[in-house]
């Protein structure tokens, strides 16, 4: 029993994924490198895209917390006008600027909207990327499979042996591809899905203050 042990373990290290890639030819070690890029690149777009929304969103809470505390006009544009430090903030610079007393709200919503749209497009920044890991990721991956297939029956036909042992090696390598494709691909549609609608909320009610700030525009509320 021990001795069956002892035999399998050396087999399991041979195995092993870091004796899988270094036994791939240059085709598949290239395939679960790019892989193994896409898998690191998806990780860290998501922590900071996460990072960047929890700091808007508590930024974002702060100024709304102050605009609607009761306090003037010209306090808020003191404090957030000159240095807006979130998208709230800029977007309520952006509609300060248009704003010239009554009948000012059509102005100062296109300002505001024009902000606006400029913030979630650069919130939204490297969401496309993460689309582009979660479709193309599970493709490449099946490259390297097949690739690993086609040089399993290679050794086949050069040996003209079908035992276990000549057709192991190759087939490992491809189902090694195949998981590192599935390992960058399923994080990143799961990334991509939560991040966007994080953003879709975070649009809503940067919407909802543009409407809300036309609308004390319209009436000459200071």
């Amino acid at each position: 029993m021990e001795a069956g042990i002892i035999e399998v373990a050396p087999i399991a290290q041979e195995y092993g994924f870091l004796q899988l890639f270094l036994r791939a030819d240059w085709v598949v070690k290239a395939v679960m490198g790019i892989l193994a890029i896409m898998s690191v690149w998806s990780w860290a777009i998501a922590i900071d895209k996460w990072i960047s929304l929890r700091s808007a969103r508590s930024k974002g809470k702060a100024f709304e917390d102050a605009f609607w505390s009761g306090r003037d006009l010209d306090s808020l544009a003191k404090e957030y006008g000159k240095r807006p430090r979130d998208p709230f903030s800029r977007v309520f610079a952006a509609g300060l600027r248009e704003w010239k007393g009554r009948n000012s709200g059509e102005r100062v919503a296109k300002a505001a909207n024009a902000e606006s749209g400029r913030e979630l497009s650069n919130m939204e920044g490297g969401l496309g990327m993460l689309a582009t890991i979660a479709s193309s990721a599970p493709f490449i991956g099946l490259f390297g499979t097949v690739w690993g297939i086609m040089n399993s029956f290679r050794a086949i036909a050069a040996s003209q042996d079908t035992n276990l042992a000549v057709v192991a090696p190759g087939i490992a390598e491809a189902l090694f591809a195949t998981a590192l494709g599935l390992l960058a691909a399923v994080p990143a549609v799961i990334f991509f899905n939560a991040l966007s609608a994080n953003l879709s909320g975070y649009a809503a009610k940067l919407e909802a203050f543009v409407d809300e700030l036309s609308a004390l525009a319209d009436r000459g509320e200071d």
